[in-house]
């Protein structure tokens, strides 16, 4: 059941209802203003990852700046975007099942979309979804970059998997996926540059084989938040896969970059808004939002602007508050922000987002994929 909106346009932020999810647009535009800046010198594109917002609407906002498209993670949220008005959509994932993949297929009526495989098991399941569509379905191999998560082994084994796909009636050959996850929370510059440096010599020798077979490599995918300018300049990749630099979040704020390469060029966007509901004891305070409202596989949320005031315990619908000797506390029924340590997963707890500018409601739009994981 969809929830009613918690604010409506030209309200104050202190009278939105909470827990509430808050976009601050001031700082949401810079940053998307800011990611197509620093990728303009580069010649790489940007593939924003719609995993993070689930929004058409913000989809579209990208776009309109020069975006390319949009990555997903689920067929669910390929649809919401499709049908959203989205027209370039890359499923930056593996999808096993008839009946997910015969939903992808559909989507080739109204988008132009792609998936990615790795492995002979994936191909013969897109061929079956594409003959019985009657479309040519386009694949991109993800080859696995240094994360130890999906992909084939860089070098021959891709090569024969993309040379397969190629030969294939039912499908084209679209390129790599080459996305290291594991770098994006390394903290230090050091330690993510690293790890890229060994994506771009993995990508590269696959590149080469691909080249040798005589096949064209259209799309060279990967990069996030934490390491774009990395992939970017290193004339490997052609697309940039980033999402979380829209919002940001308590645990990209934990990375290290002096050198504003990569999240330190960004600003905190997005906040969930809650109320203190409680100060039964000195040095404590209780707001509304607890693990219904946020979540903690990332540490602990962060309570905006308000030094010697921590986030230190949840249950179900509290969030307890540890305050310093010396501070004024939060006052009872006060509004606070507070920073979600994960983004993508705090969205996806929420209908709705509420756009702030100067303290006022300026707009609402619908998570739209909200809850589309599959």
């Amino acid at each position: 059941m969809i929830q009613p909106p918690p604010a409506q346009p030209g309200m104050m932020e202190q009278e939105v209802d909470t827990p509430a999810l808050i976009i601050d647009l001031d700082a949401f535009e810079h940053n998307l203003d800011t990611m197509m800046r620093m990728l303009a010198p580069t010649g790489a594109k940007l593939r924003a990852h719609a995993k993070t917002h689930k929004s058409p609407i913000i989809a579209q906002l990208q776009i309109a700046r020069g975006a390319v498209g949009q990555c997903v993670q689920k067929v669910g949220e390929a649809e919401a975007l499709a049908w959203g008005g989205v027209k370039d959509i890359l499923v930056s994932n593996e999808v096993v099942g008839m009946q997910k993949l015969r939903r992808f297929a559909a989507l080739a009526d109204i988008a132009t979309v792609a998936i990615c495989v790795d492995s002979l098991f994936h191909v013969k399941q897109l061929e079956t979804a594409a003959r019985d569509a009657n479309r040519r379905l386009t694949a991109l191999v993800e080859i696995d970059a240094g994360g130890g998560r999906c992909g084939a082994n860089p070098g021959a084994e891709s090569v024969e998997l993309a040379k397969r796909i190629a030969s294939s009636r039912h499908l084209k050959f679209g390129g790599l996926q080459a996305y290291h996850g594991g770098a994006q929370h390394r903290r230090t510059h050091e330690e993510r540059e690293r790890a890229i440096v060994h994506a771009v010599a993995v990508t590269t020798q696959t590149l080469e084989g691909i080249n040798a077979a005589g096949l064209k490599c259209g799309i060279v995918g990967g990069g996030g938040t934490g390491t774009f300018m990395l992939e970017a300049r290193s004339g490997v990749y052609t697309e940039i896969q980033a999402g979380s630099y829209v919002f940001m979040d308590a645990d990209y704020g934990r990375n290290i970059d002096d050198r504003k390469e990569s999240v330190g060029a960004f600003r905190q966007s997005l906040f969930v808004l809650s109320t203190v509901m409680s100060q039964a004891r000195e040095g404590t305070a209780v707001i509304d939002a607890g693990l219904k409202a946020l979540t903690f596989e990332s540490g602990m949320p962060l309570i905006w602007e308000r030094p010697g005031v921590t986030y230190v315990d949840p249950s179900c619908e509290h969030g307890q508050l540890k305050v310093e000797a010396g501070i004024e506390a939060p006052s009872l029924g006060e509004k606070l922000r507070v920073v979600p340590p994960h983004c993508d997963p705090c969205v996806d707890r929420y209908d709705w987002y509420v756009g702030v500018r100067s303290g006022k409601v300026e707009c609402l739009w619908p998570v739209a994929a909200r809850g589309c994981i599959s």
